[in-house]
């Protein structure tokens, strides 16, 4: 067996002896048949950023075959702020690739992620999904290369606090039980998240804990594999309803919300990124960053300033984009640096066999570890449209690729120390900064929309749609109108609590 299936916690995968991304429609209605299944559940995500859910009752073997094969309407004007009442009705096809057992049912139910469809049955162009589908499509014509991401997935979890084992304020980094309360409620998280085809790196307690009036705050991560990008923001999605649904019978909140208080944490949605080719990692040449690699950086310090309208979209997610908090505020990369906003993680690139370092009986590993090198952006949140922030990725790092001086700007923006400490004003003063408020944004992205309407990957109407409501916040002076105000941020955070 394929070792990709022998331990693959997808139940569908190891009935059907096949990778998720090989389902088809005979075989999502053969695992029905065989195993009960009494429901299906069409899931989408909709222009708040959440999925959207519609049930279907099997009646009988023909009625599932029709909805797995014409999908359903759905009012289109009711899920984007952009479709208007008179045209409204959309269809919303499922992709059997996504098909997993719903871990929450009690009803036996497959639920699937769908595509929406315009009424020609022409995939809707301003559908999140699809804009994630034609940016890695031009990504792959420009380039000859795939694209693929993963993502960093940062939330609070919320309980009444017992008092018992108190953690450390902002020192809960990997930090085990007692002293971290919900180790057990991720690792829930993340078997159901597994069991629906995400790709899982590893899960644990981050950085950010406190307690305010009898409760306790505690950070959590789960980080995710590279994949290709819309698997990668298909398995971010998921999860996100995943760990809600279990935090709602846990009894927990649950909050993705990029800052909760003045002074702690903030949550971030790093996403890392990967240029694929053959089988074989471009970001590397001979062990050190590539050509490549620095060509796609350099599109990412070009287009900065308008990711954030993808990946910081409330008024919360300026407050975490401050000096001194792990988040990045300006437009620069480095390796291995959490002050800057690209970051080159440790690759291991390093000469020495350290498995036998550390295991002194094993034989000399022959691992190829080049397939780990990545790069990481660092400033987008929990907030995002998590297709829309992928696609804005995917355009900047093709934007890259059409840049006659691109490897010079990756050459002007590296910085090799914390750009933060006083010794280092002079090369701080050199870089640009990143918005500083939705409005700032929103102004960035109207200057750069052509990049991203280039190759017809974002819609007008979307760019459009997001710019209006970006400015709606009118938020352009209220992180100095707030400043370290704990109350006032409170509010404001509770506005945003469930924010993506």
């Amino acid at each position: 067996m394929d070792k990709t299936l022998r331990l693959n916690p997808n139940k569908l995968a190891a009935a059907l002896g096949k990778p998720c991304k090989e389902f088809t429609k005979t075989d999502i209605i053969r695992y029905i048949s065989d195993n009960d299944i009494r429901m299906v559940n069409f899931m989408y995500p909709a222009g708040d950023g959440r999925l959207k859910t519609l049930n279907f009752v099997i009646n009988n073997e023909a009625y599932l075959d029709a909805i797995l094969t014409c999908g359903e309407r759905v009012d289109g004007s009711s899920l984007f702020p952009f479709i208007e009442a008179g045209s409204s009705d959309l269809y919303v096809l499922p992709r059997f690739r996504t098909a997993f057992l719903d871990p929450f049912a009690e009803i036996p139910t497959i639920s699937m992620l769908c595509s929406y469809f315009n009424k020609d049955g022409e995939p809707l162009e301003s559908s999140p999904e699809q804009t994630l589908r034609k940016a890695c499509k031009a990504f792959n014509e420009v380039t000859g290369m795939e694209f693929q991401a993963m993502g960093e997935l940062e939330y609070y979890v919320i309980a009444p606090d017992s008092g018992m084992f108190p953690a450390t304020d902002q020192k809960g980094y990997h930090e085990s039980a007692p002293y971290a309360k919900f180790n057990e409620f991720r690792t829930q998280c993340m078997a159901y998240i597994a069991q629906a085809g995400g790709q899982i790196k590893y899960g644990h307690s981050e950085v950010g804990n406190f307690a305010i009036d009898g409760k306790i705050y505690e950070q959590n991560e789960i980080e995710f594999l590279p994949v290709n990008a819309e698997d990668a923001a298909d398995q971010l999605m998921i999860a996100k309803w995943i760990i809600r649904n279990l935090a709602h019978r846990y009894g927990y909140d649950i909050t993705f919300a990029p800052k909760i208080t003045a002074g702690k944490a903030g949550s971030g949605l790093h996403v890392h990124m990967r240029i694929m080719k053959d089988g074989r990692n471009m970001m590397l040449d001979n062990g050190v960053l590539s050509a490549t690699a620095r060509t796609a950086i350099a599109g990412m310090m070009e287009l900065a300033p308008s990711i954030t309208a993808f990946g910081n979209t409330n008024p919360t997610s300026y407050f975490r984009l401050v000096p001194h908090q792990e988040a990045p505020t300006n437009i620069c990369w480095g390796d291995r640096n959490r002050s800057v906003l690209v970051r080159v993680p440790l690759g291991w690139a390093a000469k020495s066999d350290m498995c036998r370092l550390a295991n002194p009986l094993e034989k000399d590993s022959d691992y190829d570890t080049t397939l780990k090198q990545t790069v990481e952006m660092r400033s987008p949140d929990g907030s995002a449209d998590i297709y829309q922030l992928i696609a804005g990725l995917a355009v900047a790092c093709r934007h890259g690729f059409e840049m006659e001086n691109a490897l010079d700007i990756a050459e002007k923006t590296y910085v090799n120390v914390n750009i933060h400490q006083k010794e280092n004003e002079d090369k701080l003063k050199t870089l640009s900064q990143l918005p500083d408020s939705c409005e700032a944004s929103a102004d960035c992205l109207e200057a750069q929309r052509a990049v991203f309407e280039k190759h017809n990957v974002f819609s007008p109407a979307m760019i459009d749609g997001i710019i209006r409501k970006l400015r709606s916040y009118q938020d352009k002076t209220l992180r100095s109108d707030i400043g370290e105000n704990r109350d006032e941020m409170l509010k404001l955070v509770e506005r945003y609590f469930h924010c993506g």
